[in-house]
């Protein structure tokens, strides 16, 4: 699809939240119960230095750009006469905060700031998937599987794979990944004990209250009765309701006196931290923020697109915060798009699919503090196909060196199974 074709992009209102989902690996057993104060680990943890993933999906397309500004780019200010978010001395109010004298934040991403001074937040800038595709359906299926594009030709995500070639952690635990959604983000699709959860507060048997232990009870009775996988599958999963029960995500305080916002992307990303700080053996988290196909009236000061990078910035601000003043240092988030915007923007005072885009990194073990980049320009005859950004790194280099030097994952070849894919490092982690 052209630049233009699409303004406002059919395509991604009317695929539904069902075409990005996949299905179920099932679930384990042990029944374990958390508390808060005091904290009681629950699980055992015999390869507990591996760090946590948490998977974060931008879907619609956000416009790295807009988020984190080359506001040394001339072109980039030609090409944005009323986008552009003003230089950092332009006196302007709305202007960008500097990170390294040539980029520099949009001020709805500054709850961010502390993150990046800490140096455990690292921008990489000219990144993303290298297919040509403009179809949000095509680019999200590509990155989540972890496939560098063509024919769709992985069913499990990149995620999901990790953990099929890897033993838990917990050997007693119940649950290794959740996805935080109506269904299971592709990304974690194939992962052993993983669940799609859309609120970890409310995961058990609907109905009538007076009648659900009843109602479990008979369940189990008549799944007791079958042979293998399933019976197990039901069993572990009536435990894993009472795992998520006696955590306790509504009494839960975040450390370090960090505020998520009020909003349902801030919501899972408390839940998160909770569910990691209880010690039960969850290795990886998946989580969306849907939203950034901004072809129309984007705002990036004063509309929507200021909104979605003040619910980004303000929920994973506080994640790092909450997080960090409990030392806890083996989670490495990585947050993605499935490409940026173009260059120039529309008649519509938007901006349409463009390519290159950006990726952020957070955690204890990220090199952050920094802007990665092998940066291509924005003139002409550096662009991609005349108006987008070009991509110089890879995303599969940025997930391959968080897998093997935080996760201990080196399989590569299992994680990213193309034959023309050799993974580079650039210095992601520590």
């Amino acid at each position: 699809m052209s630049d233009h074709e699409c303004k406002t992009c059919n395509e991604y209102r009317r695929i539904s939240r069902r075409n990005f989902v996949g299905i179920s690996a099932g679930v384990v057993a042990g029944v374990l119960a958390p508390g808060w104060l005091p904290r009681v680990v629950y699980a055992s943890s015999e390869n507990s230095t591996r760090d946590i993933v948490v998977s974060i999906f931008l879907r619609g397309g956000a416009d790295s750009l807009s988020m984190v500004v080359p506001h040394g780019e001339d072109n980039y200010y030609a090409s944005r006469p009323t986008l552009a978010v003003p230089r950092p001395d332009s006196g302007e109010p709305n202007r960008v905060s500097d990170l390294d004298g040539f980029f520099g934040f949009s001020p709805s991403m500054s709850a961010l700031r502390d993150a990046y001074d800490d140096g455990e937040l690292l921008v990489v800038h000219a990144c993303g998937l290298k297919d040509p595709t403009r179809s949000h359906f095509d680019a999200m299926r590509f990155m989540e599987a972890g496939q560098g594009g063509g024919a769709p030709s992985l069913q499990t995500g990149w995620l999901g794979r990790h953990l099929q070639v890897t033993a838990p952690t917990a050997s007693d635990g119940v649950l290794r990944a959740v996805g935080i959604g109506a269904g299971l983000q592709r990304t974690l699709v194939g992962g052993p004990q993983t669940l799609p959860i859309a609120d970890l507060d409310d995961f058990g048997f609907e109905g009538r209250k007076a009648t659900r232990k009843a109602r479990r009870a008979a369940l189990e009775e008549a799944y007791a009765a079958w042979n293998e996988p399933l019976r197990t599958s039901a069993d572990n999963t009536g435990r894993t309701v009472d795992l998520l029960r006696k955590i306790g995500f509504q009494s839960y305080r975040p450390s370090g006196k960090a505020s998520y916002p009020e909003n349902q992307f801030g919501y899972s990303l408390k839940s998160a931290a909770a569910l990691i700080k209880a010690e039960v053996g969850v290795e990886a988290i998946a989580i969306d923020l849907s939203g950034w196909d901004t072809h129309e009236f984007q705002g990036n000061n004063d509309g929507h697109m200021e909104y979605l990078m003040m619910s980004f910035a303000e929920s994973l601000g506080a994640f790092h915060k909450d997080l960090s003043s409990d030392n806890l240092k083996n989670v490495s988030v990585v947050a993605m798009s499935e490409f940026g915007r173009n260059l120039r923007e529309n008649g519509s005072q938007g901006t349409d699919h463009g390519h290159g885009g950006m990726m952020l990194a957070l955690g204890g073990g990220i090199a952050g503090g920094r802007v990665l980049t092998d940066w291509p320009g924005l003139n002409d005859g550096q662009l991609y196909d005349g108006q987008d950004l070009e991509i110089t790194i890879d995303y599969r280099d940025v997930l391959t060196e968080i897998l093997d030097r935080r996760v201990g994952n080196s399989d590569w070849k299992a994680l990213f199974p193309d034959p023309s894919y050799k993974p580079r490092t650039h210095g992601v982690t520590i």
